[in-house]
Formats: structure tokens, sequence, C-alpha cells
């Protein structure tokens, strides 16, 4: 994939955005549990930091409720000294995400039952393009940018919008979204922001060795990617859902003039307010012997 269009140190420097999956719904009924699976995303971005010195990473928490930044290596906060760099990293990092773990289970309080307990990808999607964004306008020298999706959580169909307007914006500034997810089902999100913007997806088989599907697969920079063998995308779900229910639906019907999904035929658009036709019933067609007498008589 090319590199994104500007001020570049190297080929092979990378900011790495991760996104972190911390639904409590999830890590709740994992074989792996959560201070495991910290364990291995801790090695691995100390790997990242390590492989050159001017590799960046930043950390987004993706929350049930909420999401936040709870690491970025370039702030001045976030340095230390001499070879300290782990330590720091480490309690930077857990001390941030344990004060967003406890804000998000508060948020949670608020929220109504019965809803779907997926993560709010929609939300540190958009949150990660906007950081890439801003370090594309700073006017200095940066890495070449990548986001790296770390979801446990199920799809949650009310953000499909939401998800494919960002991963649009992603392909738009050529930023790959890899992504690597440890649930017992596929994402389609996922597997759809993958291919289209670039990226690698993976469903590790063996959690107990995510440390090395992460060093392995997602640890490449994007210019050695192209002399690796890394996974390629195999059957692709590309199902939709719809905005009336937010269901994943295989067929629809479309609006013509705002492309919004609908899984049943509806007389008004809810999103841009067009009227629909009516589709003609074969009852409605003149028929066969009817056209062939009106001929005869004419």
């Amino acid at each position: 994939m090319a590199s994104a269009p500007s001020k570049l140190y190297s080929d092979d420097v990378s900011l790495v955005v991760m996104l972190l999956d911390t639904n409590p719904f999830f890590w709740s009924s994992s074989s792996l549990s959560f201070s495991q699976f910290l364990t291995h995303v801790l090695a691995f971005l100390n790997a990242i930091l390590t492989l050159n010195q001017l590799n960046q990473v930043v950390v987004i928490a993706t929350g049930y409720n909420s999401c936040d930044y709870v690491y970025d290596s370039s702030s001045t906060g976030n340095q230390s000294v001499g070879n300290g760099r782990m330590p720091s990293l480490c309690a930077t990092l857990l001390q941030n995400l344990e004060e967003f773990m406890n804000k998000d289970e508060q948020l949670g309080k608020q929220e109504p039952e019965g809803r779907i307990a997926c993560s709010l990808l929609s939300g540190s999607l958009s949150m990660a393009l906007c950081y890439i964004q801003r370090v594309f306008r700073s006017g200095l020298l940066h890495p070449q940018p990548r986001i790296l999706c770390l979801q446990g959580s199920p799809d949650g169909p009310e953000q499909y919008v939401a998800i494919m307007n960002a991963i649009f914006s992603a392909q738009r500034s050529m930023v790959p979204i890899d992504s690597c997810y440890l649930g017992a089902q596929n994402s389609a999100f996922l597997q759809q922001a993958s291919y289209i913007t670039g990226g690698v997806h993976h469903k590790p088989q063996q959690l107990d060795g995510l440390f090395q599907y992460l060093l392995t697969i997602f640890g490449t920079d994007l210019h050695s990617r192209n002399f690796l063998q890394l996974p390629k995308p195999v059957g692709v779900d590309f199902r939709a859902s719809c905005f009336c229910h937010k269901n994943t639906i295989d067929m629809g019907y479309i609006c013509s003039v705002c492309l919004s999904i609908y899984c049943k035929h509806l007389k008004k658009c809810s999103t841009c307010g067009s009227v629909f036709g009516q589709a003609q019933t074969q009852s409605d067609e003149p028929s066969a012997t009817n056209r062939k007498r009106k001929t005869t008589d004419a």
C-alpha cells in the first residue's frame, strides 16, 4: 500500500494507533483474562518502540460507553530517562486505563437495559483518524501512520454508518487499518475495514500466543510488508446493516438518493425524506389476453 503523502522520516518509521477493547462484558466470558491480554499488549508496544527510536505509539481505550486516549509516547510526560522506557509505559498506560474503566463503568449505570454488549468502535476509530490528521497537518516530520484494532466484542449494527464513514475516511487518507479479532465469531466490520484500507485482518486461533501473532503479523512497518507473506483476506463478509432496525441483512432496499439501506419496502426514506414509488405488481399490468383483444378490436 502506498504511504501517506506527507513529510515522512523514512520508510521504516511507524506511528501505531492501537484501539484497545476494554468491554467488561466480553472479558468476563473470554478464555483469556484481561490482565493476560494487557501483558501481551505491553510487550508488543515495547517491541514497537524498541524497533526504531523514532517509532510512536498511541493507545485509545474502546469501552462499552465511551472511548479515550490512555497513552501517547510522543507526550513529554510519558518520556522516560535512559532504559526506563518500559516501566514508564506500563505505569502510565495502566494508571490511565484504570481511570478510564472506572469512568466507563459509571457511565454504564445510566444506560438502558437490553443494549447489545458491543464496544464503541466507531468513536475510537474517529479519534484515531483525528489524531492522525493532526499529525499530518503539524508541518513536521512524522512516521507512517497505521491503526491497529484489538477487538473482542461483537459488532454493533447501530454503528454501521459511522464505522463505514471512518473506513472510507481512512482509505482516502491512505491509512491502513489492521485488525486482530479475539472473539468467538469473526467481525464483519473489521474484515471490511482491513480489506478496504489495505490492512491486515487476522483471528488468532491460540490466544495464549497473542504476543507472537501481534509481533510477527502486526509489528512490521508498511515498507517491510512488501517483502513478507502476511495473511490474505479470505471470505470477507460484506453484508450491510439496515438503517431501520440495525440488523445485518443479505438483501434489502436502497434509497437511490442517499444510499440508505432498509430491510423492507418503505413509502419514505427516513434519512433524506425522499418518497419512494410503489412497485408495480403483476395485477396492475394488462394481461396478454387483454392486450390481444384490444388490438383485435382496433
